[in-house]
Order: structure tokens, then sequence, then C-alpha cells
């Protein structure tokens, strides 16, 4: 674990990447007159998204200085903004925002944005923002700051994602956004997609209104030339909706606060500053709005989780290259893949499979009836994406097309790699890999997706334990952007570059981890969800415990987590780490029953998108489990007691975990943690939280990283 003595500083943020805005007069069709078109680009290549900093904004009010002077003298009749290949803008330089170190700095980028965006809106001409590719944050305010707006068919990515990095859409978006395309749907764009970390398609941008108008990316500018001159000449008009009435407005907002008290608690300050903006949108002028924006992007700047945000965003950004995998050459080509097993797990697997690799896939079960459950999952989760025009009727059909059902283990006998699927028995597991060997080809990589199993002991009794790899995915397999891949002790690294070779065309994010119980994500989950069952075992009412950990903004309170996960899985889990790791994980014959009896761990949530509120009944069956206080109330918590203990037991197990050398860093817990147990973004990762609350201080000694890291410094 990392020693305070010997931490390093805080990194020092890189220098910015200026982007520059290149001006470029086109003349429009019909001798209408000029266009000054400005194009944002940083010089680098499409690798390097265009960002915009203090630098580039102050570029932008020179060069806008300048369009007016020309608007004023009748050289330009328009001005249109669009940028370098496949960007608009990605957004603020999230690096300098993060450098800032004073409220006064960071009112003073708030300011210069606006500043900038207004005089662009106030050229003179009409505006035209020519959305070419990703617009994100500050990229899309741009556009929007313009009178007209036209989107490429192919734009990746549409969106303001601010509140989701622990800030507003500062340079505008909160009060035009609403005043576009009205309230309700403006609450989607600033609050709900970031919360989900789904940006817009063009398509989506289009039919919400924050584009006028949508062209194939083939001709996309000079249709989009054509399209002005046509606005220009009158042909095109854009009507704009009238502004929502007052008591719509208020209903909306109210209505969206309340669902923030529901799901946030609290936890975090910025979908609450942004919403305060929206709700004032609608009867502010442009001015006061405007410097509404400033003074909340400036104190969320200078917070906590606005620093927290940025490191977790960033941490995933980056996260795509692993660490400490070994040399991508040495990974074996994948060409057809078994998939033992045909339960709802392994039937997931087979789809992403067909899917992203698009190779044969043959998936085994011991019947037939198992067999053709297995396809017939994969067939209407085809079909559902067809249904709702996310897969055209050939992929699908194609895709279907490669994976095949099977009673047959010599069916595996061709293929190279193979990942088994069965019920989480060591001994079974053991007997599938040994049924395997004699079988598949010496070369044929064998992969296990144990949730918790020492794949060391699964690999133990065969000749070639070298190829038996890791390869743990989350449930569900399609929307879980994490895999765990797991270092047995004889793994070999070609193996392992297989494995993190084959996760990486399913386009997921991969974390090498040692073979140690429970691995990671569920190591640390399942110790959470054991300390709030604990507290109850010790005569905590049921419903204090399950909202414990409110004050993180948790996607989801315990027990609801229990139930998603199932209870039996649970217990499982539980009792196996407590077997190998001891009483660090409590036992609980409160959940022994509650399984036992099939009794339902939550009710139905009360309105969508709301948590599942405990089943109260479970109280009674903890208390007639005869758990470990059960007879004595003196040992019941409070709330702020459960998570003070539930912390507390976290510290110390991240701090064994690293003493271990299960991960390389404590990023890498904080990456598996965000990604596989959505540990929340605004809280940076767990080890930043736990150094931030002071835990790892008093638990350990010592602080897991440097000050500055995912917090506002303290010196």
């Amino acid at each position: 674990m990392t020693d305070t003595a010997a931490t390093p500083a805080a990194p020092t943020p890189r220098a910015e990447r200026v982007t520059h805005f290149l001006v470029r007069d086109v003349a429009l069709p019909d001798d209408l007159g000029t266009l000054a078109l400005v194009t944002l680009d940083n010089g680098l290549d499409h690798t390097k998204p265009t960002t915009l900093g203090p630098q580039g904004i102050a570029e932008l009010q020179a060069v806008v200085e300048r369009l007016h002077e020309r608007a004023t003298a009748g050289e330009i009749v328009a001005v249109g903004v669009t940028g370098k290949p496949y960007f608009l803008a990605a957004g603020a330089d999230l690096t300098q925002v993060a450098a800032v170190t004073s409220r006064d700095d960071a009112l003073t980028l708030g300011q210069g944005g606006h500043a900038a965006y207004r005089a662009l809106s106030e050229v003179g001409v009409p505006t035209f923002a020519y959305i070419n590719g990703v617009a994100l944050g500050g990229g899309l305010e741009i556009a929007l700051n313009c009178d007209y707006r036209t989107v490429a068919s192919d734009a990746a990515a549409i969106a303001l994602p601010e509140t989701g990095l622990g800030l507003v859409p500062g340079w505008g978006g909160a009060y035009l956004v609403p005043r576009l395309i009205g309230v309700q749907k403006a609450l989607d764009v600033i609050l709900t997609r970031p919360a989900q970390n789904k940006p817009f398609k063009a398509a989506e941008a289009y039919e919400l209104g924050l584009a006028d108008a949508i062209f194939d990316a083939a001709d996309f500018l000079e249709e989009s030339i054509r399209w002005t001159a046509a606005i220009l000449r009158g042909e095109i008009v854009v009507e704009r909706r009238p502004l929502d009435d007052e008591a719509t407005w208020k209903g909306v907002t109210d209505a969206a606060r309340q669902r923030l008290d529901a799901t946030v608690h609290g936890s975090r300050p910025a979908p609450y500053r942004a919403l305060d903006l929206v709700t004032a949108a609608r009867d502010s002028d442009k001015t006061t709005a405007f410097a509404a924006e400033d003074e909340a992007l400036a104190d969320l700047i200078m917070t906590d989780e606005m620093r927290a945000s940025v490191y977790a965003f960033q941490l995933v950004s980056h996260g795509k290259k692993p660490v400490g995998a070994p040399d991508p050459s040495l990974a074996r080509p994948v060409t057809r893949v078994g998939i033992v097993g045909a339960g709802l797990m392994a039937a997931q697997i087979a789809l992403l499979f067909a899917q992203r690799l698009q190779v044969p896939v043959v998936m085994r079960d011991i019947d037939q009836e198992r067999v053709d459950k297995g396809l017939g999952f994969v067939q209407s989760q085809l079909a559902r994406l067809v249904s709702t025009g996310r897969m055209s009727k050939d992929t699908a059909a194609r895709i279907t097309a490669q994976v095949h059902g099977t009673t047959d283990v010599q069916d595996f006998a061709t293929c190279d790699f193979v990942i088994e699927a069965v019920t989480e028995v060591l001994g079974l597991k053991k007997k599938v890999f040994a049924e395997l060997e004699g079988i598949v080809s010496p070369e044929t990589i064998l992969a296990t997706n144990t949730s918790a199993l020492s794949i060391t002991e699964m690999a133990a009794d065969l000749q070639h334990p070298e190829r038996v790899v890791g390869i743990h995915f989350f449930n569900p397999v399609a929307a879980m952007p994490l895999v765990e891949v797991i270092h047995a002790e004889k793994t070999s690294d070609e193996a392992l570059a297989t494995a993190f070779a084959v996760t990486k065309k399913l386009r997921k994010t991969s974390v090498l981890v040692k073979d140690r119980p429970g691995f990671v994500v569920n190591r640390l989950l399942v110790l959470v969800m054991g300390k709030i069952v604990e507290a109850v075992e010790h005569g905590t009412p049921v419903e204090v415990a399950d909202r414990a950990t409110d004050p993180l903004g948790f996607p989801m309170p315990t027990f609801e987590l229990f139930d998603l996960v199932g209870p039996a899985v649970g217990l499982h889990v539980l009792q196996s780490l407590r077997e190998d790791l001891g009483d660090r994980f409590p036992a609980s014959p409160g959940l022994e029953k509650l399984v036992a009896d099939g009794t339902r761990v939550v009710l139905d949530a009360p309105a969508k998108g709301l948590p599942k509120p405990v089943n109260p009944e479970i109280q009674g069956v903890f208390d007639g489990a005869g758990g470990a206080g059960a007879a004595d109330a003196t040992q019941a918590l409070d709330a702020a007691g459960v998570l003070d203990a539930t912390l507390t037991a976290l510290t110390r197990e991240i701090g064994l975990m690293l003493d271990e050398g299960v991960v390389a860093t404590p990023q890498q817990i904080d990456l598996c943690m965000i990604l596989g147990a959505g540990w929340p973004f605004h809280l940076g990762g767990i080890t930043p939280y736990l150094d931030r609350s002071g835990y790892s201080e008093r638990v350990l000694g010592k602080r897991f990283l440097p000050d500055g890291v995912a917090n506002v410094p303290r010196g």
C-alpha cells in the first residue's frame, strides 16, 4: 500500500492543448455573400479530441471581435462554426479545470467562456453551428449560442455531461437548453443522461430539437452551407417552440427535485445546482442567468466532488490500456469459441462473443432442453434489438447463424478458446476442465467465469494449468463494462494476452487481478453487504441498515442489490469468502433463513427509476433466526454507525488487498469498483473517498493516494 512518506506529490497538470479557431471565407450560393467559416482545430489527430481551455477561449474571443468588425463593415453575411474531423469539441479541458486552485480563478474561467460565447451570439450576422462530430459540454454550448444548428448523421456523441462530472453546464447550457427544447426534455439532457453516462446520437439530438437539420456525413458541410443559404434567402424558416408556461415549468422542476431527493439523497451538489439554474431559466434574462451559471461553476470547481468526478472520468478513459497486461503480440488467434453451460450467464456470454468477435460460438449443456433455452435467450435478445431499431434483420440473422447448441462435449474439439460458466461449485468446474483437456488442442485457452473460486485450485490437476485464465464478467454481461482478468499461479503470458485481446474486442475494460478470493469487486461488494446484514443480525432495524449507505449515492440500497444478484448467490459468496478469509466476512443465520424460506427481499419500486423499498417482513426472518445479537438490542446501530462500520471494514480490506498484490495500484481498485460495482463517480473511486473522509489514515495510518488527487489540495 502507499506510504505517506514515500508518496510522490500529486502530478503536475499537463499544459493546455490549445484549440485554435481558423477562419476561412466561403462564397455562398446565388451571390448571397460571404460566410466566415470558423473551424475548431487543436492541430492533433483524431485520437486527441478538441477541448477548450483558457488560451483557446481567449483566442475565440479575439476571433469573434474581428468577425464583428467584418459584419459591421458588411464583409460577411453569416458566421459558421464547425470542427476538425469527428469533433466539434469535446468540452472544457478537464485537466485545466481540475488545476484551478482558487474560487476567483474558477469564476474567471466561467466568465471567460460566457463572454466569448455571448460575443459569438451577438456578432451582428446570423450564426450557424455545423455539428460535424462529438459535441460535449462546452462544445455543444458553442452550438447552442448560435442561431441555427445542423448535425452530421454520424456524430457519435452529443451531450451536456457536466452534472456527471460534478459541474453544471456553465457556458450557457443551463439557460439555453430548456428555453430551446422545453424544460422536460432539458432535464433529460442536463440531469438524466449524465447520470447514466449516456450521450445522444445525432438522430436523437435532432429529434429533441438540439439541431434544426440533419445531413449525411459524406457531404455534411456542403449540405449545411446550402441549408444556410436557404435560411438566409427565407426559403426555410425554423419555427421555435413557445416557452413552457409557468405552471408546467414549476411542475416539471418540482418533480425533478423530488426524484433527486429519492435517488441522490443530497450526496452531491452538482445536480441540485443545475436544477436550480434550470428552474430560474424561464423568468431570467441572459445576463442574470449567465452570471448565476458563473457562480455555480465557481463553487463547484472548488469542491472535492468535482475533483473526484474528474479523477474517475480520467481513470475510466485511460482504463482501456490495462496495467500489467503482457505483450499483446503473445495473444493467440481466436477463431471458434466454446461456452460450457447454457444458463443465463452462459447465454449472455455466447451472445456477446458472437456479436463482437464475429466467430462461431458453440454452447454446450448436459441436456437438450437447457441448450434450447440458452439458444432461445440469444434469439429473443436479438429479436428485441431488431424490434427497437438497434440492429438490422440481416445482422441478427448472421449472429443467430454463428451460435450453435449441443449436448456433445466433442463439439469443443476445434475450439481455440473455451470459457466455462457452470454452477459455482469447485468440484464441478474441475471436472469440466479435466474433461475439456482430453478433447481440445494443447494450444486452446481454457477460461473460467467464476466470480470468487480459486482458479489456481481449479487448474491444479491439469496437465497444462498454464493455459487456464479467469475472465470474470458481471451481470448483465452486455451492459457491465468491466471484466476482471484473473492471473492464477501458473497462468502463462500467452493465456493472459489472449484474454486481454478477447476482452478488448468485446469492448470491455479489463483489469489484471491476482487469484485471491473474491478478486476485487465481489470481495469488497460482498463485504459491504455482509456488514449491512451483520448490523441487522445485531438488532439494527432492517430499514435503517438498508439505507445506511444512502449518503454515498450508490445506485441502489443494499437489499435491492441482494435482490439483483440473487440472495442465494450473495449468501454463497459471503460464505465462501468467510471460509477463505475469515470472520471479517460475517456469518448470517438471518440471510440463510431468508434464502431457505424464499422470502421476497424487496418490494416493487413506487415509480420507475426510484429505489425498491426493503420488504419489512424480512425483519421477522432475521429476528427469528437466532443471530449473534438477536437477544441484545444494545448492539443495534443507527445509520451513521452502520456506515462507519462498513467504511472501516472496507478500508482495512483494501489495505490487505494491496499488501497481497491483488492489483498493482489503488487506482485499479477504484476502476474495478466504478465499473463493476457502480461506485459513484462523484466520490472518485473508493480509495480517494477513504482518504478524504479520513478513514485511511485513521485505520491504516496512511493515505492510499497523494493529497490533491481527487480532492481540492489541503495545502
